[in-house]
């Protein structure tokens, strides 16, 4: 595995899948565009998901123009509760990609207890995937998740089928919850590759002018990498691109691999920053004094509203805390839990007395949270 892969869902045409004649040509040579920069910088490993609209059959045609031993592919496919489903969408991804091996198969987003059950019982899906690879169809089985870290950390240690060889993990300088689980893989050999560091760890594409000065001489992008690939559990990174020119501010960092005391200098501005006007030197240091949301009246998400609150006052995230923040309430797997919009209505004495605070303190501080955050909503 490279260190930086080429992740292929900001380079699609659509969210929505496409017949052959409806992918336009300009689309398709930014995408080829894409992949050939990728390769020519040694950026071998090729990751699309099932479920990403028409990048499967954009990226299949693209695919063969190249020797198949000039790249790593990888692609993600949904769990189903019936394996044989699920093995056709794989069979189904193989024909969109024009290819007859995966490199890499990850079963995308299990996010939950449920999901992690139904793909590994007695037939289900991660016996269907060892039985593919069996067959050579697929190399290295893993999983994506957008869940919480209870629910991950038992994923890496599942042992049934075999168990799992790598995940994709949400990990990055805004989010560090799962360091339980960069641990964990480590003392089991799972490859970890962090997927959307730049996006979904900020929107560091387009960052604030704030972090954009606690990051000099680096951008808060380049710091980012460094952060990531530094970390011994880790040992790739996704490069999201959506056009060429992506790749080149990353490609910049290989220099400064080994330079520990920038990338440490750098986030201790970060750490102060936060500390001086949260309180907190990290925005989420107190995910762990909260339960679960299904524990707390009116499925508030405490923890993921109050990281986005210290996203917003600590770095001037306000632009991605405010993304991420309207997703929550749509009944989403991926961003669950509701906001606090009628907090003044819950009974949240009990959850309070957990975290070690006033109810009223935690209520105006969900409040105040709302009210930055909400605003602009649709």
């Amino acid at each position: 595995m490279p260190l930086f892969s080429a992740g292929c869902m900001r380079s699609m045409q659509s969210w929505q899948e496409l017949s052959p004649e409806q992918i336009e040509p300009q689309q398709q040579a930014r995408l080829r565009a894409i992949v050939h920069q990728a390769l020519g910088h040694g950026i071998n490993h090729l990751e699309t998901a099932r479920a990403y609209g028409s990048s499967e059959h954009q990226l299949g045609r693209v695919l063969q123009e190249w020797e198949r031993s000039d790249y790593i592919l990888q692609t993600k496919v949904a769990p189903e509760p019936d394996a044989a489903v699920f093995r056709r969408n794989v069979l189904d991804s193989l024909a969109r990609l024009q290819v007859e091996r995966l490199d890499l198969l990850a079963i995308h987003g299990i996010n939950t207890f449920r999901q992690l059950w139904q793909v590994c019982r007695a037939g289900g899906c991660l016996e269907e995937a060892r039985r593919l690879q069996t067959e050579g169809r697929v190399g290295w089985i893993g999983f994506s998740s957008h869940g919480p870290r209870e629910v991950i950390l038992e994923a890496v240690r599942l042992q049934e089928h075999g168990g799992f060889d790598y995940c994709n993990l949400h990990w990055y300088t805004i989010f560090q919850r799962h360091e339980a689980v960069l641990q964990e893989a480590g003392e089991r050999d799972l490859g970890v590759f962090v997927i959307s560091p730049s996006d979904k760890g900020g929107m560091l594409h387009t960052p604030p002018a704030l972090l954009t000065r606690l990051c000099r001489p680096l951008s808060p992008m380049q710091f980012n990498d460094l952060f990531c690939l530094q970390h011994p559990g880790i040992h790739t990174i996704s490069i999201g691109a959506a056009r060429p020119a992506d790749f080149a501010e990353h490609l910049k960092v290989l220099p400064h691999l080994a330079d520990r005391e920038l990338v440490a200098t750098i986030y201790n501005r970060w750490q102060a920053q936060m500390q001086r006007l949260t309180g907190r030197s990290h925005p989420d240091a107190h995910w762990d004094r909260f339960p679960f949301f299904e524990e707390i009246p009116g499925y508030i998400n405490i923890p993921r509203v109050l990281w986005l609150y210290d996203l917003a006052r600590g770095w001037d995230l306000l632009a991605y805390a405010r993304s991420r923040y309207q997703q929550l309430g749509s009944a989403s797997q991926w961003l669950p839990g509701n906001v606090p919009g009628w907090v003044a209505g819950y009974d949240l004495k009990e959850v309070a007395v957990q975290a070690g605070l006033d109810e009223q303190e935690l209520k105006r501080q969900l409040t105040q949270a709302h009210e930055l955050l909400a605003r602009g909503a649709v």
